[in-house]
């Protein structure tokens, strides 16, 4: 019966045998082509769905006879709120959900806030709420849904005060928003 090899002679000869094929192949790769990097821009086809919204473009001016100073405006008819700092520059604006029930046009304040989730009238968990105006028995004030979503669409006959707005502008309202705010309704 023949000896046998022993088990770290079988390694070592596969390990030399793979080092040997590895240095052929690495020869043999480094006399082929070499990729080169060429820097490029997008052709502007490529970008046709990146532009940027009407928003992000020209933003929607304050709308005029909405007071000066530092204050929330909210239209109506745009169914836009600006966050207006002192010097009168618009620092954010955005569209809004309006609730079946709106403030008349003039000038609010910021009566009281809650921060932490309810159930609107709508039936939607909500956060960050900032009560401003009361109209017809019902409470006006702005709030995000908790999911982040837009608010459904109300019963028929419901009356519903919140003005519902994105997850990011809920929390810009919020900061902004303190007790004794002025918020300015138009038209």
């Amino acid at each position: 019966m023949p000896a046998r090899l022993p088990s770290w002679a079988w390694v070592s000869g596969l390990t030399v045998g793979a080092i040997a094929a590895v240095s052929v192949l690495a020869v043999q790769a480094d006399q082929g082509p070499h990729p080169t990097a060429v820097a490029t821009r997008p052709s502007p086809s490529a970008t046709v769905d990146a532009k940027p919204s009407p928003e992000e473009t020209a933003p929607a001016p304050v709308p005029d006879g909405s007071g000066t100073g530092r204050r929330i405006v909210y239209s109506l008819d745009q169914k836009r709120v600006w966050l207006v700092d002192a010097s009168d520059a618009a620092r954010r604006t955005f569209t809004v959900w309006p609730g079946t029930v709106s403030p008349g046009p003039g000038t609010y304040t910021v009566g009281s806030r809650t921060e932490g989730a309810t159930t609107g009238s709508d039936g939607v968990q909500i956060e960050q709420i900032v009560y401003f105006a009361q109209e017809d028995g019902v409470s006006v004030a702005f709030s995000n849904a908790v999911d982040g979503s837009s608010p459904p669409p109300p019963a028929s006959g419901t009356k519903t005060g919140g003005i519902r707005l994105r997850k990011a502008d809920g929390a810009a309202v919020w900061a902004f928003a303190t007790s004794g705010t002025k918020v300015m309704v138009v038209g």
